[in-house]
């Protein structure tokens, strides 16, 4: 597969969550077309416009320009498309299917090398959210990606249901699929970050039994039965509650951490499937929320993230932020992205969505890894 570079407008759409409570899923696609939708947001080369949830080719674009789209939607909830036109950048698009997480290292190292490496700035991930290990797929893209060229994106979620997730790209909804957009031009800056904001509680415990993203055994004992006695009543409702209630492993080697949530509960083998991997030898410890902390994650994510464009404001900002932050922010999910537009500023148009999973540095010199119960930004300046 590879992907084609043309110059256009970069299209992301999100389902928006409401008063309901339940959460989006992201889509991506490239468009083609030169110039901007009827209404667009102008600010220095990269105009934006928020309207509904489609992405557009042909009628479909006509009837985006007319402002009357065609939702599709999980339930009730209405959506959202962000359609984003670079003067000077060029795009490409590609997408790989993943029949499961097993696949998920050969799945980026596919995705990676579909794009010509010459001139690639940044590649932007979206990836289905259930059947996926987000570490590997991190690590298939990273050691493919040339060097230099930055990485961020995210998994789709789907709330509290863990039923199904996917994205849309070109023209069609996707499951089990990964796709990508490639950046391409010397005008572009790109930086990407990552915080959290969760609190440890209770004792540390060794990783003594995994598979990559399974968890069968902390300190030689059922780490299910472990995770059911800390949470209580909360139990009866995983794995939705565990998005609650996160899961801190440290490597010793190093003492980096890492923040994983739950997919997925096996009564049978008495497993956890996370997002990313839990390797043997590390150490875990649950966590619970602190909301001043997760709003001021927020917005350092949002400082680490602009430091990497020029010193006036970036054109768009991309924010990935966990359902679990969602969850337990609730009414104060506004407080979020009021931190974050303080520190951007007034111009920047701002899209994202809620995630299984966030893929960004923690700061823009970092490694790129896999991340949850974070928000993740991902800011873009064209230069002049």
């Amino acid at each position: 597969m590879t992907a084609t570079a043309m110059a256009g407008a970069l299209i992301l759409q999100s389902l928006t969550e409401k008063d309901e409570c339940t959460y989006e899923r992201m889509a991506i696609a490239v468009d083609p077309y030169r110039r901007a939708s009827a209404g667009a947001r102008r600010s220095r080369g990269i105009s934006a416009v928020g309207v509904s949830f489609r992405i557009a080719r042909g009628t479909e674009r006509r009837r985006l320009d007319r402002g009357h789209p065609r939702p599709f939607s999980s339930g009730k909830i209405p959506g959202s498309v962000t359609a984003v036109q670079f003067d000077a950048t060029r795009v490409a698009a590609a997408a790989v299917p993943i029949a499961s997480a097993a696949e998920s290292y050969a799945a980026g190292a596919t995705l990676a090398r579909s794009f010509p490496p010459d001139g690639l700035v940044h590649l932007f991930v979206l990836s289905d959210g259930l059947n996926v290990n987000g570490s590997e797929l991190v690590k298939g893209l990273s050691e493919n990606l040339p060097a230099g060229t930055t990485l961020s994106g995210g998994l789709s979620g789907d709330g509290e249901a863990f039923g199904e997730t996917m994205i849309v790209f070109d023209d069609t909804v996707c499951g089990k699929t990964v796709a990508a957009v490639g950046f391409y031009g010397d005008r572009l800056e790109v930086g990407c970050a990552s915080l959290g904001g969760w609190d440890s509680f209770g004792p540390e415990r060794l990783v003594t039994k995994s598979e990559g993203n399974v968890l069968y055994e902390l300190d030689g004992v059922s780490a299910l039965e472990l995770y059911k006695r800390y949470l209580g009543d909360y139990a009866q409702w995983l794995p939705g509650s565990g998005l609650l209630f996160p899961l801190s492993v440290r490597n010793p080697e190093d003492d980096s951490s890492v923040v994983r949530t739950i997919l997925a509960v096996d009564e049978e083998r008495q497993s956890l499937t996370f997002a990313g991997d839990v390797p043997v030898g590390w150490y875990a410890r649950l966590m619970k929320a602190n909301f001043d902390r997760l709003i001021d994650g927020a917005v350092g994510a949002a400082r680490n993230s602009v430091e990497r464009v020029s010193k006036s404001a970036p054109d768009l900002a991309i924010l990935i932020s966990c359902v679990g932050r969602r969850m337990v922010l609730r009414q104060r999910t506004e407080e979020e992205l009021e931190g974050v537009r303080d520190v951007v500023g007034p111009s920047p148009f701002l899209t994202g969505f809620y995630s299984y999973g966030e893929i960004s540095p923690l700061t823009p010199d970092a490694k790129c890894v896999l991340h949850n119960q974070t928000m993740t930004i991902t800011s873009f300046k064209e230069t002049q």
